[in-house]
């Protein structure tokens, strides 16, 4: 049994713990709305961007562009895939990491050729420790995602592609359903895929026209789409890694504060038996006294 001396410095540990635990939450929940209203803030401008590609597929039944095209003729063991993987610079956010680096290998098992351009230190960490190459000059931090940074990145990602040194692009990020669940995905940004499109609505259908020509309103838009899913998905990311911190440190308080209630009870009860034993002693002592 422990002592009341050890009891009260696990006590004293349990709560400096708890202290932690609680700052942290408090730290990422605020980190979290922020993102989120930044992310608030831009989305309309991106989907008017939306609007305007699926409006100029529309008018493009027969797509011919080289940002849709698939380059058929690339035999499967030859094609160049970029994977841009989005994780956290921090842990002790749960299962949010794994799930991405789970997602990302069973992707790199079923391609060839591939090339990994990753955001985050968790990442980065990863990566090393796994022996899985992957450009080291295209490192970026995760914290406080800016429309600045996701321009950088998608234009490095884009002329890539248009340069045809990477033949697919696909974004593993997390996406945030809701307050309680967050998944991992793997969206293929590049080619395009016209069949993913959204159907315009149909007063814009047919109201609006697009000069000089549809071709040229795709060359002009689809550079900004790229720029513009990167940061949805730079903010989607760091919300769901927020999120997934401010669950885990919910979790650890909470694990914090029943551990805290056992070890005051336990203290409690070592403490009323050396009271119970030293008046036991006493009454001894005293009975001993009397007899002699």
């Amino acid at each position: 049994m422990a002592s009341t001396k050890e009891l009260k410095t696990r006590i004293g540990s349990v709560e400096d713990t708890m202290k932690i635990t609680n700052a942290m939450y408090m730290i990422a929940n605020n980190k979290m709305r922020k993102a989120k209203k930044a992310r608030e803030a831009t989305e309309p401008y991106f989907e008017t961007l939306q609007s305007a590609l699926s409006l100029a597929m529309h008018h493009l039944p027969d797509v011919d562009h080289p940002y849709f095209d698939a380059r058929p003729g690339i035999a499967p063991a030859n094609r160049k895939t970029a994977y841009l993987v989005i994780t956290g610079d921090k842990g002790l956010a749960g299962a949010y990491h794994q799930n991405i680096f789970k997602l990302l290998e069973a992707s790199l098992a079923k391609t060839a050729n591939n090339q990994i351009y990753v955001i985050g230190q968790m990442g980065v960490h990863y990566l090393r420790r796994r022996r899985i190459p992957f450009d080291v000059n295209f490192m970026y931090t995760a914290q406080d995602p800016s429309l600045g940074r996701a321009r950088d990145i998608g234009t490095r990602i884009f002329d890539l592609f248009r340069e045809g040194l990477i033949d697919d692009v696909y974004v593993i990020y997390t996406r945030m359903q809701n307050a309680a669940t967050m998944t991992a995905e793997k969206f293929r940004l590049l080619p395009l895929d016209a069949d993913t499109m959204a159907e315009p609505a149909e007063d814009i259908k047919n109201t609006f026209a697009l000069y000089p020509t549809p071709e040229a309103v795709v060359s002009t838009v689809v550079p900004d789409y790229v720029v513009g899913f990167v940061y949805g998905a730079l903010v989607e990311s760091y919300c769901s890694e927020q999120n997934a911190r401010v669950m885990a440190m919910e979790n650890a308080t909470d694990s914090a504060k029943d551990i805290l209630a056992d070890l005051k009870l336990e203290y409690n009860r070592v403490r009323q038996a050396n009271i119970t034993q030293e008046i036991t002693e006493i009454v001894g002592g005293a009975r001993a006294q009397k007899g002699k």
